[in-house]
Order: structure tokens, then sequence, then C-alpha cells
């Protein structure tokens, strides 16, 4: 990830025909590009301390050492500069020294709700996730010609990068998996964090390289705790005479049936998001060729 900004502005000079001769005087093109970025990255505003989530339903009390982008500004990121459909975000936690369009990027945190129900956790217990693993790996194999027939290349769980693990007491699962894309050599970590409710559940998603793994365990618990629902809308408030109940447990959530609401695609947005931070705003069509997303020619 390391100035993949200004990298990339430069392998799309040649590709655009520069001569070697020429590349040895693009120092102020790239200039331009660091110019643009900076000033992307000091126009947002972001917050610290404690935050209202979902009209009041949950608060994030910001961990030490993050910052937090607001819905609005959230939804800038992840539809302009980062090319993704439009979603409801609760917001976009950032550790403090990254931007969105930093050249440092690591990862950040995509805070969601959805509102599914409540997720009976009895399964939790009795759950075999060897056997979940496989199931989830062949779910992607199933789905594999279909993303071809959409254009994107074919997707494979290697496994486990985090085994799931899922606290009784606090209502809250976590695990890792690690993804690869075909044409890419770094496999990819998808870290979900889900924190149960009374109507449904918060998502924490983190998505980077496999790379980023270590570092994000040394802030994942203070992520998973800087989360909570409030009063009347935790788990124990559930009413069974009032709420629905989710029509999948725990080993529906982790192997992630649910996502077939959202489309099934939405995985790969989410991985080309983190990835291909900022240049792919600049350069929407270079960028289709070196990460390898829709198989098709971009446009010149």
């Amino acid at each position: 990830m390391k100035k993949i900004v200004l990298n990339l502005c430069f392998l799309m000079l040649l590709q655009l025909g520069y001569s070697q001769t020429e590349t040895d005087t693009i120092s102020f093109d790239l200039d331009v590009v660091k110019f643009y970025t900076d000033s992307i990255n000091n126009s947002f505003e972001f917050q610290k301390g404690t935050i209202t989530l979902q009209d009041g339903i949950a608060t994030l009390e910001v961990p030490q050492g993050f910052k937090y982008l607001d819905p609005e500004q959230s939804n800038y990121v992840l539809t302009e500069l980062w090319e993704n459909p439009p979603s409801e975000t609760l917001g976009l936690l950032f550790p403090e020294n990254m931007f969105p369009l930093s050249d440092n990027f690591t990862y950040c945190v995509e805070i969601g709700y959805s509102e599914e129900g409540y997720i009976e956790d009895e399964d939790a217990e009795d759950l075999d996730y060897d056997d979940l693993l496989e199931e989830m790996q062949e779910d992607i194999k199933a789905g594999n010609p279909e993303r071809v027939v959409q254009g994107y290349g074919e997707m494979e769980l290697v496994g486990w990068a985090s085994a799931p693990y899922y606290d009784n007491v606090t209502k809250k699962l976590h695990w890792a998996k690690e993804l690869h894309f075909e044409g890419t050599d770094i496999n990819t970590l998808n870290y979900n964090i889900r924190v149960l409710g009374r109507k449904g559940y918060l998502n924490l998603n983190a998505i980077g390289d496999i790379d980023m793994l270590d570092t994000f365990n040394r802030d994942r618990d203070q992520i998973i705790e800087s989360v909570r629902f409030s009063e009347g809308n935790r788990y124990s408030d559930f009413n069974p005479d009032l709420d629905e109940v989710a029509a999948y447990g725990i080993g529906g959530l982790i192997a992630g049936k649910v996502l077939a609401k959202a489309g099934f695609f939405a995985l790969l947005i989410k991985f080309w998001k983190i990835i291909a931070v900022g240049a792919v705003a600049l350069f929407s069509g270079f960028r289709k060729r070196l990460f390898g997303g829709k198989n098709e020619e971009p446009e010149a």
C-alpha cells in the first residue's frame, strides 16, 4: 500500500505512452497528484469522543488513536473516492494518522447496522467452525460462475485468518477470513465484528491486505469495546411478544447467508474500495487493469 497513489500515477503515465526520458521529468505531475490528495484529505472533519449512531439506538466511543468520519462524509468517501454503490453506512473509523487517500493506508473500519431481527444464539456452542468453513468455501465456489458472467474474476476463501469467537456475555462476535481474488498476488483480509441487539446487529468490517492482520489484532479489542447498544435496544431488551426473530442464528450470520439481500458482489466491491484508495478516483479505467476489476478493456 505504501505510496500507492504516486506509484499508480507513474505507471499510468507509462501506460499512456510516456517514454522513459519523459518519465524522468514527471515529478511535477506527481506533485500535482499529491497536492490533489492532500487537499481532499484536509477537507474532512473528523470527530472524537462519544458518537450517537442510528438515531440513538447505539453509541460509539471513539477509541484512543482513532478518529470518526460521519455518515455524509463517509458516503462521499465510499461512493465518490472509492467508487462503491451508495450504502447506508453509519460512518468510518480511521487510525488517527490515516486519511482516505493516505499513501500509508492500511485499513479503516466501516460501521453499519442491519435490522434483520433478533438473532437467537443457541447454536453458538454447537458450531463446528471447520464444517462451517467448508460450507462457506463451497458456497463461494458455487457463486463463481455468476461472478464470471458479471465480469469479475473468481474468488476463493482460503481459510480462517482468525477463527470465529462469540462472547455470550457481551453478545459480540468476531471472525476473519483470508480471501484470494483471481489475478491478485496478495490475499485479502476480511475482518468481521458483529454486535447483537434487540432488533438486529451492528456491523464493523475492516478489509485490507492480509498483511494487516497483526496490526488489526492489536487494535481489535478496543474497537470491539467501542460500540454498544443503548438501553431499550440491547440484546437483553428483546420482547418475544413484540419483536421479530431472524431466520438464522450465529452460524448463518458468520456464513453470510444474509448477504444475499444486499447482493453477492458487495464483498468484492468492499475489497476494492480499500485496496485501490485514492487512485481509483483519478484513474478508474487504469485501476480496472491494475487491480483486476471487471474483465473488460478500460476506456482511453
